[in-house]
């Protein structure tokens, strides 16, 4: 169990980073480029689910908050009583 609940860790900093990301443009030539759109490939076959329930908050994504209290709601106490 402690490799998975160390999966789930990192998909949560790669959340983060994702969101923190987002606060930035990156143009498509950047070095940065390939690492943002890595995070978007990690993290939009999450998201996306979530935001089709979710209302419209206007110009705020509240998508990865969403998901990383349910992470830590629902999923890490999961694998903490598995162990």
């Amino acid at each position: 169990m402690g490799i998975l609940y160390s999966l789930v860790q990192l998909y949560s900093f790669v959340i983060i980073a994702r969101a923190i990301s987002s606060f930035f443009p990156i143009s498509p030539g950047s070095p940065f480029a390939p690492v943002v759109d890595l995070l978007y490939r990690l993290t939009e076959p999450v998201f996306a689910p979530i935001r089709r329930v979710m209302p419209a908050t206007g110009p705020f994504d509240f998508t990865p908050l969403v998901v990383l209290l349910l992470i830590n709601i629902v999923i890490m106490p999961l694998l903490a009583s598995l162990a």
